[in-house]
């Protein structure tokens, strides 16, 4: 019986049956994609500086979106006066890219073929990590899909060139996401307080087409004012670090940085840019749930996602109206 179908006789509560995303279908071949919006595990954090854990992060936040799963003709919301993700909508969940301990260049390979698998179904990559690092093979897997640029949220630049010889640590996504010559730019949002990269990253992120923005001044500018800063018709991957957070409302994370985002300062953007711009891509890191045993923020993470993909799927839908 279908998950889908609790009124026909099947409740299907949040807590009963598999943890897939959303407890949507789960696709094990990724040869036979049919759908909308594939969900990728990439359980990966040997990136890490600090605290390690995010390796388990897919797995909470795909128990965490069990919460979110009584929407099963879809998720009314009232404010916008609108339905959400309804039976129109095909999310099928890809399980997990293939991990080899200790081998970062494998198991980023092995992360890319699965965003390439999404992309040639003609489907949007929703890849969740894991550590930073695993930004770097989703973008490299774009290398034959246009122009794309880049929106960051996040505590930290993540713009390290080579530190005692890694080039593809949790501290580097942006640098070598900017050396691809499909990406047009990045605008990094919520970057504050002590960061892993030097000023010398910062100048040459800025050279490299990065627009710095910390908490702080995303507040004063307010969303629309952040918007206005994305290049007008731009085709738009979304990164977001947990930790671009508050870690008061998000503290299961290896970095955490006090000073960051609450939930609608985020949220208000991820819906602006789903109006204005195609959403192409999107990776959700850093969650490691060991150092949250509330769970609050692997629900988070969950909710973010959900309703961000609410908000892409809505407004294609209306510019195809249009």
């Amino acid at each position: 019986m279908s998950a889908n179908s609790y009124d026909k006789g099947r409740l299907n509560l949040p807590f009963v049956g598999i943890s897939t995303f959303g407890k949507r279908s789960y696709q094990p071949d990724w040869d036979a994609l049919e759908a909308d919006v594939a969900i990728l595990g990439a359980p990966f954090d040997f990136g890490t500086q600090f605290r390690a854990g995010a390796r388990f992060g897919p797995r909470a936040v795909r128990d965490a979106s069990t919460l979110f799963s009584f929407g099963h003709a879809g998720a009314y919301d009232h404010e916008d006066d609108c339905t959400y993700l309804g039976a129109d909508v095909r999310i099928v969940d890809i399980g997990d890219a293939d991990i080899v301990h200790t081998d970062t260049e494998t198991s980023h390979a092995n992360i890319e073929a699965g965003v390439r698998a999404i992309l040639k179904a003609g489907a949007l990559p929703v890849v969740i990590g894991g550590d930073h690092s695993i930004n770097i093979p989703c973008i490299r897997a774009f290398d034959d899909q246009g122009p794309i640029h880049i929106v960051q949220i996040d505590a930290h630049l993540d713009f390290v060139d080579v530190r005692h010889g890694v080039r593809h640590g949790h501290g580097n996504p942006m640098r070598r996401a900017a050396e691809q010559s499909y990406v047009t730019g990045i605008t990094a949002l919520g970057i504050r307080n002590v960061s892993s990269t030097t000023k010398e990253g910062y100048d040459a992120a800025r050279v490299m087409g990065d627009d710095i923005l910390s908490v702080r001044q995303v507040r004063k500018l307010g969303p629309e004012g952040v918007l206005a800063r994305i290049p007008a018709g731009a085709r738009v991957y979304v990164t977001i670090d947990i930790d671009g957070f508050c870690p008061s409302i998000a503290p299961g994370t290896g970095t955490p940085s006090h000073g960051g985002f609450l939930y609608y300062e985020v949220l208000e953007i991820l819906q602006g840019l789903a109006r204005a711009h195609d959403i192409v891509g999107v990776d959700l890191v850093e969650v490691a749930p060991d150092y949250d045993h509330s769970q609050s923020t692997a629900i988070l993470a969950a909710q973010v996602l959900l309703n961000f993909l609410g908000f892409i799927f809505h407004a294609r839908s209306t510019r195809q109206d249009e």
